[in-house]
């Protein structure tokens, strides 16, 4: 598979009905699948009337790629069911943004893509949570191996904020911090994330079970009292003291891997975000998850793996903003 750029992937898209072509090729490698029956067939392409559009209720030209089913004689498209159904964004758009997605190590600002690609900055907000949706729709499954674990916390400092910051009323000098969670498994590099109210024991606990096959995974962490009791469900648990300046020991690489994935994002936030809210945390967090843990894939190949993740996510704007 040829590795993509930005401007081979333009080439490749010159139009919407190169977009819907592509964007099969990746979702449809062998044959359409229906999304509302799940059925793999020879299922019929719709070829519009004068082979290039067809009209919509509305009266405007479309180049969308309609295909019926021959099982449950449904009409649907490489769109339906997915972060891209319903949008009225063009579909060239999409790709662009979603490559980038892909790709940009630190991310991308919904500013940037609004003055990149001429759509609203809510719009452009938008798309960019409907991807981070699908980045964290990851079925693969629970851990198991070695699995290092580590929390950190994630805002501003109280002297940092402005004279006049509302904050500073109801808050006085004290502020909470948003708290995460990761999970990284050591063979594998995958990541899983978690934005909680507060670090303890059973919070811990509760992660592990959820993301892990306790009995045959060696935990590794540092010196903090929570992990006490979940590792004794555990089939080993590795620890180094930070306090003491041990960092790595004979038998485990310490927490160095989720140190290096929770630098990168609070760099990454400081510098591309500025400001991440505590309501829209987790999915950020998904993002970074997602692109740190494929960093051995190509970006073309993490771009594929990621089209295998947007069938069955669908994120309304109302309730999104409504949270």
């Amino acid at each position: 598979m040829t590795n993509l750029t930005f401007g081979t992937l333009a080439m490749r898209i010159a139009n919407e009905a190169d977009a819907y072509e592509y964007l099969e090729s990746l979702r449809w490698p062998e044959k359409p699948v229906c999304p509302h029956c799940g059925v793999m067939n020879d299922h019929y392409f719709l070829k519009p009337t004068n082979g290039v559009s067809r009209t919509t209720t509305r009266g405007s030209e479309s180049q969308r790629r309609v295909w019926k089913c021959k099982d449950c004689r449904k009409q649907f498209s490489v769109l339906t069911g997915t972060i891209f159904h319903g949008s009225k964004v063009p579909l060239q758009t999409w790709l662009f943004v979603f490559f980038e997605m892909c790709t940009n190590k630190n991310g991308i600002a919904a500013r940037e893509i609004a003055r990149k690609y001429g759509v609203a900055p809510k719009t452009a907000w938008f798309m960019t949570q409907r991807i981070r949706e699908a980045m964290a729709n990851d079925s693969s499954g629970k851990l198991s191996g070695n699995i290092v674990m580590d929390e950190t916390y994630i805002g501003g400092k109280p002297e940092n904020w402005h004279a006049n910051d509302p904050r500073r009323a109801k808050k006085g000098n004290s502020t909470t911090k948003m708290a995460a969670v990761a999970l990284i498994s050591e063979e594998t590099g995958e990541i899983r994330t978690k934005v909680v109210t507060n670090v303890t024991g059973s919070v811990i606990q509760n992660m592990v079970r959820e993301n892990v096959v306790t009995g045959t995974t060696t935990l590794h962490s540092d010196s903090a009292p929570l992990y006490r009791t979940v590792s004794k469900e555990m089939a080993g648990h590795h620890v180094v003291n930070h306090h003491a300046g041990q960092y790595i020991t004979e038998l485990s690489n310490g927490t160095n891997k989720a140190e290096n994935f929770f630098s990168q994002l609070k760099r990454s936030i400081d510098g591309t975000h500025h400001c991440v809210s505590k309501e829209h945390l987790s999915r950020y967090l998904s993002e970074f998850a997602f692109r740190h843990g494929s960093h051995y894939l190509s970006d073309t190949e993490r771009m594929v793996k990621l089209m295998g993740q947007v069938p069955g996510v669908r994120l309304s704007y109302r309730p999104l903003t409504a949270e």
